[in-house]
């Protein structure tokens, strides 16, 4: 029996618990929030459309009561104040970092073997917190950032070449930030081709720059964070987990020495599965990407600096 616990039921949790349950990630899905009622109306609001979309996912809302995730395989952190328009990344730090201590004490305590997926902002820093107040292994920390950043990247680069959005492959490495992410421009592809040969040079600087202000755009257009592709990816993460694809993500992870960095959380392309980051893939980046890389690594570690540990 596989069990995740997504804490924070606001539209990004409850997303990831919902694409979860229907897609029958795991046999239970539990959704924990501190607002009275909102995880449990969530919750039961998902389980009726169990028979409309055919799914029989365990589903579990409670109210600040981290004994019904015990033994939990994945825990997935979205709890927080979400980003407003105006607001860096960044600025979010202070009560965040307070809320992703109080939430890993509990989930330590009651699922000491699960692996932590972090998606709450900043996300680098609230994964390197995470890493270090937990106590786990690093393969069994991760923040779901460069998913997201991928996704978009993509879905620009579809709309700047007008193909199949599902023809796209491509990647966002760095820091999960508006001005730390590195969409990787030279590894973009469609159906295997260089993108490069369908979109000019001129709307490819487009591509990237839309994909670094992607969430920036979304939240001054809806006047809060997203929550539909941060939901997928990290129900995407979790899948790779508990079924062990082994699929490749770029995501943040703890890097000891990869990518000439140490003691950092950072986006890199990595293997997901059922240990949790299996394997950190090298890529052989251009001068520029890898002085970019290095520029978003200084810039997450001057964030890090900010937190208590």
């Amino acid at each position: 029996m596989s069990k995740v616990t997504v804490v924070g039921a606001g539209a990004v949790g409850a997303t990831c618990a919902n694409v979860m349950a229907t897609r029958e990630v795991a046999d239970e899905v539990v959704l924990i929030d501190i607002k009275e009622g909102l995880a449990e109306g969530k919750m039961l609001d998902m389980y009726q459309c169990a028979t409309l979309m055919d799914f029989d996912t365990k589903l579990t809302g409670a109210t600040n009561d981290y004994r019904v995730s015990a033994g939990s395989d994945v825990v997935v952190i979205t709890s927080g104040i979400p980003r407003k328009p105006g607001m860096t990344r960044e600025e979010l730090i202070g009560t965040n970092a307070e809320i992703m201590k109080g939430v890993i004490e509990q989930v330590v305590k009651h699922s000491p073997r699960a692996i932590i997926l972090v998606v709450a902002n900043p996300m680098d820093t609230l994964t390197y917190l995470a890493h270090k107040v937990s106590g786990l292994p690093k393969q069994r920390v991760i923040g779901m950032g460069g998913a997201l950043d991928s996704a978009r990247f993509k879905c620009y680069l579809a709309k700047a070449a007008g193909v199949n959005i599902n023809d796209v492959d491509g990647m966002v490495i760095g820091g999960h930030g508006d001005t730390t992410m590195l969409p990787l421009v030279s590894k973009a592809s469609i159906k295997g081709v260089p993108a490069s040969q369908f979109v000019t040079k001129k709307k490819l600087d487009g591509v990237v720059a839309d994909t670094m202000v992607g969430g920036a755009t979304l939240t001054k257009l809806i006047g809060t964070s997203a929550w539909y592709a941060p939901g997928a990816a990290a129900s995407a993460m979790v899948e790779s987990i508990l079924k062990d694809q082994k699929k490749i993500f770029p995501c943040c992870c703890y890097l000891d020495g990869e990518y000439g960095q140490k003691d950092i959380c950072i986006g890199v392309p990595a293997v997901v599965g059922r240990k949790g980051v299996e394997k950190i893939v090298k890529l052989d980046l251009t001068t520029d990407e890898a002085k970019k890389f290095s520029d978003s690594a200084d810039a997450v570690r001057a964030t890090n600096q900010v937190l208590s540990l």
